[in-house]
């Protein structure tokens, strides 16, 4: 939806939406104390292909306003429905009369249109293919993948504190200080630069990739309880101690079942698509035939 299509909706409903706030202020009264909850009324029906108006004889349908009204912010919930189906259906006609008056349609109308019909096309296909198959048994088989996949190859993690300083030697005198016997922690608040000095040094739980490749290093030649030598990494100097390590624990199920239902989801859209393609023609022009940043170039479009 252009800019421009928008501001029109959002003055066609403005008016009718203002109108009927006023109205609730002056009319509405104060609920009843323990008053029963109604049951909800059943969705009314009706054939969206109805025709609910006509601009010099272009037909506007039911179907048409209740996808406006799909498309409106959740704002607007709070009004009546009686007042929103008249502002979407001003809305509407204010565009068709608008667009009734283009009589020279610029081809760039036509180029958006066929951009919105690919897409909408599209989509009711991705809707289609992953309504079919994230189900909850496939989302559960792809998550008894994942356990069998963590035993079988399991992911170590460490837990780990460490001390920040800027020089080697302030590095050193603290590992000195811990091997003569002062707790780590209270010379990490101590001399510690890093965020991390007020606790102690305490980094908690990490995995692979997720520290600097010196750190990561650095613990993976530690058993527990080992205090590191000085080690360098682009933040300063570093002592680490190594609390404990462990196999990753796998999540459960309700915790990735998102990261699962995008994985379903991807995974039948580009098989489709690869199915596709292999059935379908596709000719491109060839690699250099335009400019990549003409596409930014919008003024060719008022041509």
């Amino acid at each position: 939806m252009t800019r421009m299509t928008t501001l029109l909706g959002t003055a066609a409903l403005a008016l009718a939406l203002t109108t009927a706030a006023q109205a609730q202020d002056t009319t509405t009264e104060a609920p009843v104390a323990d008053a029963p909850v109604a049951e909800a009324a059943p969705a009314p029906t009706a054939d969206p292909a109805a025709v609910v108006a006509t601009v010099d004889g272009t037909e506007i349908t039911l179907g048409q306003m209740m996808i406006a009204r799909a498309q409106l912010p959740q704002q607007y919930d709070q009004f009546p429905a009686d007042v929103i189906y008249q502002g979407v259906l001003d809305q509407i006609v204010q565009q068709q009369l608008l667009s009734n008056s283009l009589t020279d349609v610029p081809a760039r109308v036509g180029w958006a249109m066929a951009n919105e019909e690919r897409s909408l096309r599209a989509g009711e296909v991705i809707t289609d293919l992953t309504k079919a198959a994230v189900t909850d048994e496939a989302i559960q088989a792809a998550y008894d993948e994942m356990v069998a996949a963590a035993a079988e190859e399991p992911v170590k993690e460490w837990n780990a504190s460490h001390l920040l300083v800027e020089t080697e030697e302030e590095a050193q005198a603290a590992k000195d200080r811990i091997t003569a016997g002062e707790d780590f922690a209270e010379v990490a608040k101590e001399v510690s630069t890093g965020p991390s000095g007020p606790t102690g040094g305490e980094l908690g739980w990490f995995g692979p990739g997720q520290m600097v490749a010196e750190f990561e290093q650095t613990v993976e030649g530690m058993e527990a309880d080992d205090v590191s030598d000085p080690v360098q990494t682009q933040f300063g100097w570093h002592i680490v101690k190594l609390n404990e390590t462990r196999d990753k624990p796998v999540a459960a199920l309700e915790e990735v079942r998102a990261e699962i239902v995008g994985g379903l989801q991807e995974a039948v859209i580009l098989s489709k698509i690869e199915e596709l393609k292999a059935a379908a023609t596709v000719t491109l022009a060839e690699p250099d035939a335009f400019d990549p940043a003409v596409l930014t170039n919008l003024d060719l479009l008022e041509k």
